[in-house]
């Protein structure tokens, strides 16, 4: 007898294949393989990561609203794929990114007559349905601009944040917390209109506008239409500069939403009074808001976005190599995306474990090589005494004193990661066995995933260190 949950994924396929046509379904469906069922996850196999980013980037709308017809809620999605094809050894388990279901309604949708999910919009939103809240890591250096955004998103409409302007370097995940704002907004309100365009659309848009000789079609209904919108994301306002044409088209648009309680929200790669070539008069007006700034990731978000990358795609990175990446990446978002996926692929195509040296060659490639500043014993003991406002001759002392062995140890365990000396130099400099010295490190690594006191000295110290 077959198993029910295969007879229900084959009831999913009818309506995928209804809604896709059978040319597409059988180029992208026919191959998966239902393998299991178990706490409320149905596992597919695929034959290739490339079946599985179609799934997740194309499909899984779709997917989503198939499944909770068939299955019911809150049943989740897992995979099975070969990195290599027809080799067992490099299977991988990968689950779904929680996704919003709310934007399914750009898929067309029809089962006998039926539609999947009744349509709620009548235009593509552009917004991508993994870009939420929920896929979005927190930590103390972004905390304000999130809550901020969770507040516009929670109160639309409200006059307090808009317009919201943040601003930041690229890849620091400044585009990606818009859109969370624009999916929550429609998850609430299915039928706001809700509108994420970069800046360099828009002024296509203007472009084809301007030159229009359809009077319906032309400037007026460019920015009647934009007028329309409940909330509009502009996403790299800095391409507008320079741009006094589509500046100016979007001044009556921005004045109209501000005026009727419609939200606008601008990224930027800079503030605003550091835009060149957009009329004062604009730049004023995004001052009416708040502006904010999305700064580079610290320590403890970098590791908890490399934790989140790695448990998304099925890969298990060990703490010290996870604190290493955390420590030598200090850019964006986006690289340690790269170094994540990089330590990945090359895990599964040569066949070996994830190690220091794996990652040490990942990140040759992905991450700007700072110069190396020659870092000693005398320089960690003095500035972890300044951290701990301790008077650098306690260190060297039989005090056991709380602080002054937290000091002590740390001390251990950065002069060990920075330094050439041995653990029997190390101690003869603490007046230490060496087997002391060895009890400090270990002491600290085991400490360091579970203490947010911790990782924030070491962020601090080695921070001041590496200056």
């Amino acid at each position: 007898m077959e198993k029910e949950y295969i007879a229900k994924w084959n009831e999913c396929l009818a309506l995928i294949k209804d809604n896709i046509g059978e040319e597409r379904f059988d180029a992208w469906f026919k191959c998966a393989e239902p393998i299991s069922f178990a706490d409320n996850k149905l596992t597919l196999k695929l034959p290739s990561m490339f079946y599985f980013e179609k799934y997740e980037d194309d499909f899984l709308p779709l997917l989503n609203a198939a499944m909770k017809r068939v299955f019911g809620g809150g049943v989740k999605l897992g995979y099975e794929v070969n990195i290599v094809n027809d080799d067992d050894k490099s299977k991988v388990s990968l689950e779904s990114a929680p996704q919003s279901n709310v934007l399914k309604s750009k898929l067309s949708a029809s089962y006998h007559n039926k539609p999947v999910e009744r349509q709620t919009i009548d235009f593509d939103p552009q917004l991508n349905p993994g870009l939420t809240f929920e896929n979005y890591c927190l930590g103390d250096s972004n905390r304000l601009p999130v809550t901020i955004a969770e507040h516009i998103a929670n109160n639309p409409g409200k006059p307090e944040f808009n317009p919201f302007f943040l601003y930041g370097n690229v890849g620091v995940g400044k585009t990606h917390l818009i859109q969370a704002i624009g999916i929550r907004i429609k998850e609430r309100n299915p039928n706001a209109k809700v509108l994420f365009t970069p800046m360099r659309q828009f002024q296509a848009l203007y472009q084809q506008a301007r030159l229009s000789k359809d009077p319906n079609q032309g400037i007026p209904a460019f920015i009647n239409w934009f007028q329309q919108m409940d909330v509009i994301l502009f996403d790299d306002l800095q391409e507008l500069s320079n741009k006094t044409g589509t500046a100016e088209a979007l001044f009556p648009i921005f004045n109209h939403l501000q005026q009727n309680k419609k939200n606008i929200i601008f990224t930027c790669d800079r503030p605003p009074m550091e835009l060149d070539g957009i009329a004062d008069r604009l730049i004023d007006r995004f001052k009416w808001g708040v502006t904010e700034p999305l700064p580079n990731p610290d320590f403890n978000l970098r590791r908890n976005i490399i934790k989140f990358k790695a448990k998304k795609n099925g890969l298990d990175i060990p703490y010290e190599i996870i604190d290493y990446i955390a420590s030598e990446c200090e850019g964006s978002v986006r690289e340690l995306e790269t170094i994540v996926m990089g330590l990945y692929s090359r895990s599964i195509v040569l066949n070996v474990p994830i190690s220091l040296e794996l990652a040490k060659e990942v990140m040759s490639h992905v991450v700007k090589q700072r110069e190396q500043k020659l870092i000693n014993f005398e320089m960690i003991v003095e500035s972890t005494a300044e951290y701990y406002n301790l008077n650098p001759d306690a260190i060297f002392s039989s005090n056991r004193l709380r602080d002054i062995a937290d000091a002590r140890q740390l001390i251990m365990y950065l002069t060990k990661k920075h330094t050439t000396l041995s653990l029997k130099s190390i101690g003869h400099k603490l007046n230490r066995a060496h087997t002391t010295v060895m009890h400090g490190i270990a002491a600290i690594e085991d400490r360091i995933p579970i203490s947010k006191e911790l990782a924030a000295a070491i962020n601090s110290i080695e921070s001041e260190l590496l200056k």
